[in-house]
């Protein structure tokens, strides 16, 4: 029998990919995926785009490209940043495929098999997953509603007899928790972090869909953007959720020492990422277009928020709580202690209802009393009839228990 590599033999398909299947079946109403809904995707601006596109656009757009992407993507993605704010003359941009290649490439950059890294929990599980890949060692630090739990986090590090290789976060709107990390708390985590030499990854994928942009606007400043002194911060984000998940395009911002590192480890992976991709992305983003769409599809996305919200709280049980988001794609309920969120769910699909649950975003897939709901794939009319599902098959398994 052939003998599989030890960083590929604990692989496992993620609980999210397995729900995915179940939610396309007919008459499912699913709470389960983070991406944007087809109904709201920009096919008619990709229509026009693309028929705008002259031969020469077109055929560099079928061509391999440079490693670390077209100029005119890396000019236009330059201008974009600069202008949230970002040090984009102070470091270098790598455009990969997808931000979950751009944590892949971190990954392959300093994780040693057993190396110890540090993330929150719960985490993204694409991240997590890629960690355990190149056999970190995962050591989490609890994040609840205003972000990672700084003095954990600062315990931890004075106690680990290891040096951890880096600190992975989600500081605006989390994936799974929807939580937006206060900016008093971005100032103590980078106190925390300075001149510890250890490197700070944030990834954010989802800013852009703050609901309050002017009311939230010093929370939703990045670490990245604070450009701290003494911290190599490595910053990443994506055309996944202001654009479309099937661009496949994201991107790292990072010091040039470990860019030059990144852009070698892409080489091999793919050589380029897709140049049509980038072609209609550079387009997006000349002609104002990202703007455009982000600002039409926040509000709906709001209007959806608000819906699960209001449900929720008329509906659920004494003991199960609830953060509003103030953007993003999620929203993190919490079950009393001695309820399994498996419970939930198994009961929840009866009812043609389904979710992710909370053990999928812990990286020891231990803790298993919290529910991640996903509004930004379903409609509001779906979410007043799904909601109450789910709170009833709550309310079943919390009655016997």
């Amino acid at each position: 029998m052939v003998k599989f590599a030890s960083s590929v033999s604990g692989m496992r398909s993620s609980e999210i990919r397995d729900m995915m299947s179940l939610a396309t079946k007919p008459g499912i109403i699913s709470f389960a995926g983070g991406m944007p809904d087809n109904r709201l995707l920009p096919v008619k601006e990709l229509d026009d785009i693309y028929s705008k596109l002259t031969d020469s656009e077109k055929q560099k757009g079928l061509q391999y490209g440079p490693t670390n992407g077209l100029p005119e993507l890396r000019e236009a993605l330059k201008k974009y940043l600069q202008a949230k704010g970002l040090p984009v003359s102070d470091n270098e941009l790598l455009i990969t495929t997808g931000a979950t290649q751009a944590i892949n490439i971190l990954a392959k950059a300093f994780i040693n098999p057993g190396d110890t890294i540090i993330t929150e929990n719960p985490c993204f599980i694409a991240a997590t997953s890629s960690f355990k890949a190149h056999e970190a060692n995962i050591v989490s630090v609890e994040s609840g509603e205003n972000g990672i739990n700084v003095d954990a986090l600062k315990e931890i590090l004075d106690n680990l007899c290891e040096k951890p290789k880096f600190v992975y976060i989600t500081p605006n709107f989390h994936n799974p928790s929807g939580a937006l990390c206060p900016l008093s708390v971005k100032q103590e985590l980078i106190k925390v972090l300075t001149h510890r030499d250890i490197v700070l990854i944030e990834d954010d994928c989802y800013s852009d869909l703050a609901f309050d942009r002017k009311g939230d606007a010093d929370d939703l400043k990045t670490i990245k953007s604070l450009n701290p002194q003494g911290i190599d911060v490595c910053y990443i984000g994506s055309f996944s959720k202001i654009l479309g998940p099937g661009l496949r395009l994201g991107w790292m911002l990072v010091p040039k020492y470990i860019y030059d590192k990144c852009e070698l480890i892409k080489q091999p992976i793919d050589a380029c990422s897709s140049s049509l991709s980038q072609v209609i992305a550079e387009k997006f983003l000349n002609t104002g277009r990202v703007k455009t769409y982000v600002e039409s599809v926040v509000p709906l996305y709001k209007e959806r928020c608000n819906t699960m919200c209001t449900l929720l709280r008329d509906l659920l049980p004494n003991g199960v709580s609830f953060t509003q988001p103030k953007g993003g794609f999620y929203l993190w309920l919490t079950l009393p202690d001695n309820i399994d969120a498996t419970d939930v769910l198994k009961r929840s699909i009866d009812k043609s209802v389904v979710f992710v649950i909370g053990k999928t975003f812990d990286p020891y897939a231990r803790k298993n009393n919290t529910i991640r709901l996903s509004f930004c794939n379903t409609s509001v009319d779906d979410i007043k009839l799904g909601v109450p599902k789910i709170v009833d098959s709550i309310k079943e398994v919390m009655s016997i228990n």
